[in-house]
């Protein structure tokens, strides 16, 4: 069975940090672009960020570009998003995602959620002003 599981959400105040994790279990997700997207209180889920096998590509929302960094250790099947200078805005549940075509390599980090094909239940980041 293929898991996503995120760890390392909670409730900070604005301009401190958080690492988020996401592991991935049930099978290693060789070549597959990683991302994580969020969805806030009454909005759409977005895109925030996405990164390619052996991290040579990355992408990154406008909204968190600077600010977040995404990061990958396939040796142990872990990707993370470091956020730094944290505002309300950035409150939401954050997902976990795989685009995974059984080992085609996925060369371009997608944006939108069609893209991928495995998710997360989430983790819940709150950030008071």
């Amino acid at each position: 069975q293929v898991q996503l599981v995120e760890t390392g959400g909670g409730q900070v105040r604005e301009g401190e940090s958080l690492r988020l994790s996401c592991r991935y279990a049930g099978r290693t997700f060789s070549y597959a672009v990683m991302a994580w997207f969020r969805q806030a209180p009454g909005k759409e889920r977005e895109f925030v960020a996405a990164i390619t096998w052996s991290s040579t590509r990355a992408a990154y929302s406008d909204s968190v570009k600077g600010r977040f960094t995404i990061s990958r250790d396939d040796a142990n099947n872990k990707m993370f998003l470091q956020m730094n200078s944290l505002t309300p805005e950035d409150t939401g549940i954050y997902f976990c995602a795989a685009d995974y075509r059984g080992g085609e390599v996925r060369s371009v980090p997608g944006t939108r959620e069609a893209n991928y094909n495995y998710w997360g239940q989430g983790t819940q980041v709150t950030v008071s002003s």
